[in-house]
Formats: C-alpha cells, structure tokens, sequence
C-alpha cells in the first residue's frame, strides 16, 4: 500500500509541474555500464582497437550526458516519459480537463469525484483525485469548525460536538473505491512491471553476447533485429527503472553497431535509416513551434522523445552530436514556450491574489462591525456568503502564498461567525424571556375566549394581540406551536363576537326596510284638510317609525329624510316647529313608558338635562355678546345675526324644557302606580 502510494504521489505531479521540480535527463549519447569494455572479447588486434575506441567513445558520451543532466527541457519530456512507460493508459490524464475545483461546493466536488471514479482510468485520474481531495477537506474543514463554534454558542461543550454530513459520508465512500480500485490495479501493475522489467534485462544480457557468438554475421544480425522487437514488444517497466534500463539497452545496442565493423554495409544502411527517421523527427519537433494548443504541443513533444528513444537506433557517430543538437534545440524552444506560459500563469495568480485579498479585506471589514440586531446580521450573513463565494471563483494564487491565503480568508470568516454566533447566544436568552411574556398572553387569551362580555373583553382582546406584536422572537422550536395555539384562541373570541354582530346586523337591517316602506307611504300621503285627523295620521307614523328601532350605521340618512317630510306636514297643518319636535318627542316617551325600563329613563333624563344646560350657556354667551353694541345699533347686521340666534336658543330651551317636563310626568305615573302596586301586596 505504500508504495502504491508513492506512486499515486509521483503520479500526481504529472507533466503540469514546473521544470524546477522534475528530474530526468535524455540525450542521444549515454553512459557507459562500469567496465563494459571487459564484456567485449576480440580474437584480433582490429577487434582490441574496436574495443578501445568504443570505450573512448563511453566515456565521451559520459561527459555529455553529465553536461545534459543539467538541461531542463529534456529533464521535464525525460520525467514525463518515465511515468506514461509504466502505463500507456496512463497518457490519457492529458485529455482529462483539470476543471477549478477551488471555486466547487463540497456537493459538487462529491459529484466530480464519482463521475471521474465511474468513468475514467484510475491510473489517469491520480492527479485530479488528489486535487479535489485538498479542497473538499479544506471545505470541510472550514464548515466543520463553523459548526463546532455555532454548537458551543448555544451552550453545548465543545467535546459533545458531533455533526453527521451527507457531502462528507458520500465523499469518503466514492474516494475509499477509488483507492481500492486503485490498490488493486497497481498491485497487479507491479506484477507485471516486474516481469517486463525482467524481460529487458534478459533482452540487454542476450544483446551482450551477440558479439561473442562465432556464427554468420547474416544470422547475428538477423538475431540482432529479432531482438529489438523483442524489445518493441517487451511491455512497461517500472518508472523508476526506465532511463537506467534504456540507457543500458541503448549501450549496448552502440556496441553492437561498432561490432558490425566487419560488415559496415549493414551497419551503414541501418544508421542511414536511422538518420532519416531521426530527421523526420527534428522536422516534426521543429514545427510545434507553430502549434498554438501549447498543451497539446507538448504532448505531442514527449511522443516525438519516446519513439526517439525506444523506436529509433543510434546513427553514425560524425552525425549523432548534430541531429541530437537539433532535436535538444527545438525541445528547448517548446521548453521556453513553457516557462513564458508559467510566467504569464504567474502574473494571473498574482492578480488573482489582489483580488481575494480584497475579498479578505471585506469580509474582515463586516467581522469588525457586525450588526446588533437580526436584520441586520442576516443581510451581513448573505454579503458574506456572496464575498465566500467570489472568493472560491476568484482563481489560483502563487503557489508559495496558497496556504497563507486560505488560512486568512479562513481565520476572517471564523471571526465573523464568532460574532454572530455570540450575537445569537444573547439573543437566545431574550427569546427565551420573550417566550414566556407569550406565554402569559396566550394564558389570558384563552381564559377570555368564550366571555360573551363583549363591550368590556373585546378591547382586552385586542390590546392582547398589540403586546403579543410588541414581543421580539422566541426560541423557533417553540414558536409555531405558540402562535397556533394563541392565533385559535383570538379567532375562537372574535368569530363568536362577529357572529353575534351579524345576527344584530340581520334585525337592523330588518327594520331598515320596515322604515323604507314607511318612509314610502308618507311620501305618498296626503292631507284631507282634517287638521285633527290629520294630526292623528302624522301621530301614527311617528310611532310606527319609533317601533322599529335601529338601523345600520350607513343608512341612518333614512331618520333625516323622513323628519324633513313630517316637519313640512306639520307646517302645512299651521303646527310650530317647536310643537311639531314635541310630538315626535311625545311618542318616544310613549315607547320609554312602554318598557318601563328605569335605567333608560334615567339616561334620557341625563341627556335632556345637558342638552339644557348646553342652550342655556349659549344664551348666556349670546346676550354677552350684545353688551358689546350701543343701544342704536339694531340695525347692524352682526347684531341682527345674534339676536336672531338668541331667538332660536330661546325657543330651543323651551322645547327642552317641555320635554324635561314630559318625562318628569313619565317618571311620576311609573314612580306612582309602583306605589300602588306595592300598597296593593301590603293589603293582601
């Protein structure tokens, strides 16, 4: 497990580090295995001198391969190459896009996670599975610890906390079968990495003892080309024994070529083909410069490496120093594309920085003022999620600053939501008053509800619902329950009240049709030149107007339009107003008589007593008014005016005082025949 591990790690890194970071080397010349011109045995003189210059020959490409351990552009090609040997699936991360799972929710990044699982090769999705993995547990993290502080302000103790995530639980469930996918697919590549590896070295010690074979150098060489398939078709080796063992392989296959001496046109035609296929390959590298997807540019440059070292043999030796310098300087060339593309990358991230540490300034500015009431802070809540989320889309930073950013950004929200949530912990306290100022309404609510006291409830009822309003929040578990059941009560009183006002309204509407079709008949009537029985007629439809008592609020124009009618008629019969007012007045006393209810009687005495004592302060500011005029000024018009209105109080309480003394007659029948009735039982 881990060494898969190491694997994973390795593999993560892929080909989108920077050059810095990666090690590996390719040249076309490589070093000699210590004492491999021991190996090579010769029956001749010509064949010792082969052997030295071949030796020379190692140790010259010694020197340049030690020259090129230090060039970055084959390092980088070089390190790429070594991780796609052990697995050509492996290339296809390439085509995988590397989405911004920074900007992801933890939801979608759970949802990324399974369709790259489901769908992709989990040797090519190292790299994108490490990705989201930081940043679901950065997420995670940040929501946890919010959580916790949230758990501990409402007064819960920090080692009870236990928060149970969907996102979480999915995420480890879809990552812990990649990891088993993964495990079981490297343990099954190692297998065959191993025996791969093992055919390579059997490969390269067979490649050895060509030379050592006393046979037809037809049939060597023809065991010579069997060998490279072989090779061709060899399979992956392990990554980290792949430039040693190419190395090894590409030696010895040198050795060979010198060997081959003894028939120079073989070797000449193979190293004639090689060259051109070499050059091919130049021209091809040489023209990614003009490609403008440096991605797949480069892509393209590693294949182009990977046939020049496995498929394609060495060249004649006046020739290899200058095609390998062509090749080296066109991967050079895409090197430097690589690095400005980095450099502009750089200045992206550099922007990107500015950016969220503005982010980080506001949210630090909104943690230094949080709100003192709920409102407020819930409207603060919302700019911070929106500044959180502008955060998360705002892009990479350098990586050298990354952690530190996170950190920031993290510690000011943390801040805020310290405040908040101790905001909130205060406000809980007063919740929990408040609810138990509500519960004292409801309580009271309740014991008024079926009261059929209406004139003195109904205003206790509605002053209940005002202070019910006046009272802030209470705790939300609790505050459904006790609206509902205070909201029931209320309307449970006020239901039974309209219902009783609609049963009033029914009768008063009743009698305001009765009054209409009266008030039709007296339109209609007319007088017979009778004046008694005239009287008589006008008496009669002054008391049937009284009898039907109220009307609706909205209709009481209809008293109005029929006193109008009856003034008119007694004006017709040569009947004062005054007297007219007395005997409508007359039969509303008929109606108190008839009911013989002592407290009405009482009322109206109370009101025809005010209403005199209200006429008589008129006069008497009247007649003050006149001693502000000389004896001669009669004829002036403000004095006129006054006297005029003096007349008409004077009139007025005359008409009041006859109606006082009507009820005083009224209250003396009752107050007499009482007397009688009483004598009456005291007889008996």
């Amino acid at each position: 497990m881990q060494e898969n591990d190491g694997k994973l790690q390795q593999a993560e890194g892929g080909i989108e580090e920077t050059s810095e970071n990666t090690k590996g080397q390719l040249e076309e010349s490589t070093q000699a295995e210590p004492k491999v011109s021991q190996e090579v045995t010769s029956e001749n003189e010509e064949e010792k001198k082969i052997e030295k210059e071949t030796v020379s020959e190692a140790k010259s490409d010694e020197k340049s391969t030690e020259k090129n351990d230090s060039d970055e552009h084959i390092e980088e090609i070089d390190e790429s190459n070594a991780e796609d040997a052990e697995d050509v699936e492996n290339e296809k991360r390439h085509t995988i896009p590397m989405l911004d799972y920074h900007s992801m929710s933890m939801e979608n990044l759970v949802g990324e996670l399974q369709r790259l699982v489901k769908n992709e090769k989990v040797q090519a999705i190292n790299k994108h599975v490490s990705a989201i993995k930081y940043e679901f547990d950065q997420k995670f993290q940040e929501f946890l610890d919010e959580k916790k502080e949230e758990f501990v302000s409402k007064g819960g103790n920090e080692i009870d906390f236990r928060y149970n995530s969907v996102a979480k639980r999915q995420f480890n469930e879809v990552y812990s079968d990649f990891r088993e996918k993964r495990d079981q697919y490297y343990k099954q590549l190692d297998q065959s990495l191993k025996a791969n590896l093992q055919k390579r070295l059997d490969i390269i010690e067979e490649l050895k003892g060509l030379i050592d074979i006393e046979e037809d150098i037809n049939t060597t060489y023809h065991n010579f080309k069997d060998l490279q398939n072989r090779w061709k078709n060899a399979g992956p080796i392990p990554r980290a024994n792949y430039n040693d063992v190419w190395r090894n392989y590409h030696h010895h296959m040198e050795i060979f070529y010198d060997f081959l001496h003894l028939n120079r046109e073989l070797r000449d035609l193979d190293f004639k083909h090689n060259l051109e296929e070499k050059q091919k390959l130049v021209e091809r590298a040489e023209a990614l410069a003009d490609e403008p997807d440096l991605g797949k540019a480069f892509r393209e440059l590693q294949t182009l490496h990977k046939i020049w070292k496995e498929d394609i043999g060495p060249v004649a030796k006046e020739h290899r120093e200058e095609i390998w310098e062509k090749f080296s300087t066109a991967t050079k060339a895409m090197h430097q594309r690589r690095q400005e593309h980095f450099q502009e990358l750089e200045k992206v991230y550099e922007k990107n920085l500015e950016k969220k540490q503005e982010l980080i300034a506001s949210i630090a500015k909104i943690a230094e003022n949080v709100s003192d009431n709920h409102r407020g802070i819930q409207q603060q809540i919302k700019e911070v999620e929106a500044l959180r989320e502008s955060f998360f889309k705002a892009g990479r930073v350098p990586q050298k600053v990354n952690e530190d950013t996170w950190s920031q950004f993290k510690e000011t929200v943390r801040k805020f939501n310290r405040t908040k949530n101790a905001f909130y912990k205060n406000q809980k306290k007063e919740q929990q008053q408040n609810l138990e100022k509500k519960k004292e309404l409801l309580e009271l609510a309740i014991s008024l509800k079926d009261s059929e006291d209406w004139d003195e409830v109904t205003p206790q009822m509605k002053g209940i619902q005002r202070d019910w309003k006046k009272i802030g929040h209470v705790p939300r578990k609790y505050s459904d329950k006790i609206w509902k059941e205070f909201k029931d009560a209320c309307n449970h009183y006020f239901d039974r009240l309209h219902s009783e006002k609609n049963e009033a309204h029914k009768e008063e509407f009743e009698n305001f049709k009765k009054k209409s079709e009266c008030l039709d008949r007296l339109k209609n009537f007319q007088l017979s030149g009778d004046k008694k029985k005239d009287l008589e007629d006008l008496k009669s439809f002054l008391a049937e107007w009284k009898q039907y008592g109220r009307i609706p609020y909205n209709k009481k124009h209809i008293n109005s339009k029929f006193n109008k009618i009856v003034d008119a008629l007694f004006k017709k019969l040569g009947i004062a107003k005054q007297q007219s007012e007395l005997f409508k007045y007359g039969n509303k006393v008929q109606e108190l008589a008839k009911t013989e209810d002592n407290y009405a009687i009482g009322n109206e005495r109370v009101f025809v007593k005010r209403k005199i004592d209200e006429v008589k302060a008129d006069i008497r500011q009247l007649e003050n008014n006149l001693q502000f005029f000389s004896g001669n000024s009669e004829d002036n018009p403000l004095v006129k005016e006054v006297i005029n209105k003096l007349d008409k109080q004077k009139e007025a309480l005359q008409t009041w005082k006859e109606k006082m003394k009507k009820l005083n007659i009224l209250e003396h029948k009752l107050n007499k025949e009482i007397e009688e009735e009483e004598n009456s039982n005291e007889e008996e």
